[in-house]
């Protein structure tokens, strides 16, 4: 499981012309399911995102956490993530995690998100969205299950 998240003034997912989810401060993530991820692999994702401390204290230095500022998330399934683009120029999506599979996962990380009482919003798993956002920073993290 790959996220990147994005620390934010603002963000927001637009379908259709509708907003459906906007955020002030804290993270914008975007979230890519890999074919062979599992319920372990939510929960370390979780654990690393409601914990990373990137955002400034009273001295500058990034040391607070999105719980501990009560910050909101903006969760998007973005499932390119896990594209390759080693061989040729047309990426290639055998990594990603493909229909039912990569929903059933999505919905069990929204679930699991709840349990930790920090406000997010999402977008619309499949859906084609315009999600737009204002970096703050920017500092952007990449969190990854397989490769920590």
């Amino acid at each position: 499981m790959k996220l990147l998240v994005q620390r934010v003034n603002e963000a927001k997912v637009d379908i259709n012309g509708i907003t459906k989810s906007k955020i002030n401060d804290g993270f914008l993530v975007l979230l890519g399911i890999h074919k062979e991820d599992n319920e372990s692999d939510i929960d370390y994702c979780i654990r690393k995102l409601i914990n990373l401390r990137i955002f400034s204290d009273e001295d500058d230095k990034l040391n607070l956490s999105i719980k501990d500022l009560n910050y909101e998330i903006l969760l998007v399934s973005q499932f390119t993530l896990y594209a390759s683009t080693r061989k040729g120029n047309r990426p290639s999506f055998d990594k990603c995690a493909k229909g039912e599979f990569a929903k059933n996962l999505y919905d069990n990380f929204i679930k699991k998100l709840k349990l930790e009482n920090v406000p997010f919003q999402t977008g619309e798993f499949g859906a084609d969205m315009k999600v737009s956002l204002t970096n703050d920073g920017p500092v952007t993290i990449i969190i990854d299950s397989r490769s920590e």
